[in-house]
């Protein structure tokens, strides 16, 4: 980022389930959050090779189809964006908020509004 770019106000939700996806990016936009979707790291990456600069988080479910899982896709991230913050989720899967990078958080599903919002509003405060 130079000095010109403005600050990163971009939630990257990445959910291959879409009412899964549907119901995370209406729990953000409700609570005034701008959010881009993805259905599967491949996606993510597209919209990040082009917009990285505009988004402060990153929140992906770590079981996904594709060429890599949500926990591959926090691991690039952190290494060629390190200003995007990631918040990992699962339904089958616990992790500690350490096994993140980037100070990142894990929320296990099901998760409710007021926990996502508050967690990813930590990229924005």
């Amino acid at each position: 980022m130079t000095e010109t770019d403005p600050a990163p106000r971009f939630v990257l939700v990445v959910e291959d389930e879409p009412i899964i996806r549907m119901n995370a990016v209406d729990m953000l936009e409700e609570a005034g959050f701008e959010v881009l979707e993805a259905g599967n790291a491949d996606v993510a990456l597209k919209l990040l090779e082009t917009r990285a600069h505009e988004i402060a988080a990153l929140f992906t479910d770590i079981h996904m189809p594709g060429s890599m899982d949500g926990m591959a896709l926090v691991a690039l991230v952190a290494e060629r964006w390190p200003h995007i913050r990631p918040f990992v989720t699962s339904g089958h899967t616990t992790l500690r908020n350490t096994d993140i990078p980037d100070h990142g958080r894990f929320l296990a599903k099901p998760y409710r509004s007021a926990q996502l919002t508050a967690v990813v509003g930590e990229a924005f405060g």
